[in-house]
């Protein structure tokens, strides 16, 4: 039977070498040891590819592959006889365990929990290739920053323009079932006003038309601080480019990155949101981990956010429960 250990090693082979092991411990050595902060006083989180807790001798059968971990996951997880979560992006106390200590949380449901992020990034063309292109170079630390990347490539054959490409990644992502699964919802509760991250966020043009060539591309993650700035820096380096793909984030309308786009003559069009990445980067890497231990019952986790206006956010009984609480519980503003 496999164990966390031979994760650790699948991992690190997955990787390149990229994962903690014993021999690659966590310091200096590995430069995916990343911490990320904006500034904000406790915030900061350091990256730590590989096992995060767990006994390293620990039988493992089952495993979920996941974005982001969350309390439903944890909860999921030990409803569903899960040894082993392996989450993409990096883990913190209490903000991805509910508010607890993650030690009594994963302790309770006997959970294993690895993370990879940085670890993960650049090791295939999958994304460029969903959006429509080859990427020739690739850039992990575009202007000396970890985890802003820059995908140069040339269109695909088979995508020749702007609509081919909304068509493609339509096609690959299932929106068509993710869309007559929000239509099934809205049914059920009688509430027009819901909505969910893949339809709401879905792929759509900023800058240019459906028949405009894609041609050449600049792939970009506006949430990676990518800027204005940036892309000015980037179209210098690739100045045969024609379009740009914003994917896994987007620019809002009229934000400067849109506006410099069609300042430099470039196409711009918005590609799959950071809700889909579980399917960009997930689950190649649950394949990949079941190539390397094929007895392993891989599950994928995935996440799906919907917005529900707070009349419509249950059933009768937990909104009247809601208000019950508000009104006779919770402080009100005093009235002069």
């Amino acid at each position: 039977m496999a164990t966390v250990r031979d994760i650790v090693k699948a991992l690190d082979v997955i990787t390149g070498g990229r994962v903690i092991t014993d021999s690659f411990g966590y310091g200096g050595a590995n430069p995916f040891v990343v911490t990320k902060t904006s500034g904000i006083p406790g915030k900061a989180v350091t990256e730590l590819p590989g096992l995060v807790w767990g006994d390293p001798d620990m039988p493992v059968k089952k495993v979920a592959v996941m974005m982001t971990l969350t309390e439903s996951a944890i909860e999921l997880a030990g409803a569903t006889g899960i040894d082993c979560l392996i989450a993409h992006h990096p883990i913190a106390e209490g903000s991805n365990t509910g508010g607890v200590t993650a030690r009594d949380y994963f302790n309770l449901y006997h959970l294993a929990v690895f993370e990879l992020h940085e670890a993960f990034h650049g090791l295939h063309p999958g994304i460029a290739w969903i959006h429509g292109s080859c990427a020739k170079h690739v850039n992990i630390r575009f202007g000396g920053v970890p985890g802003k990347i820059v995908w140069y490539g040339n269109a695909l054959p088979e995508v020749e323009t702007l609509g081919d490409l909304l068509n493609r990644i339509d096609t690959i992502m299932g929106t068509d079932i993710e869309s007559r699964v929000l239509t099934s919802e809205r049914q059920i509760r009688g509430c027009t006003e819901i909505h969910e991250t893949s339809i709401a966020a879905r792929a759509k043009i900023f800058v240019g038309s459906p028949d405009n060539k894609l041609g050449k591309t600049i792939t970009v993650f506006p949430h990676t601080g990518f800027s204005a700035e940036d892309l000015e820096k980037a179209y210098a380096e690739y100045p045969e480019a024609n379009t740009v793909v914003c994917t896994i984030s987007r620019p809002l309308p009229g934000d400067p990155l849109v506006k410099k786009a069609e300042e430099l003559g470039l196409n711009l069009i918005a590609g799959n949101s950071h809700a889909l990445e579980i399917l960009e980067n997930g689950i190649p890497l649950a394949w990949a981990l079941r190539l390397q231990i094929p007895e392993l019952d891989i599950h994928i986790f995935r996440e799906r956010m919907v917005s529900l206006p707070l009349d419509h956010c249950g059933c009768t009984h937990i909104e009247n429960y809601g208000e019950t609480m508000a009104r006779n519980y919770l402080p009100k503003p005093k009235t002069e």
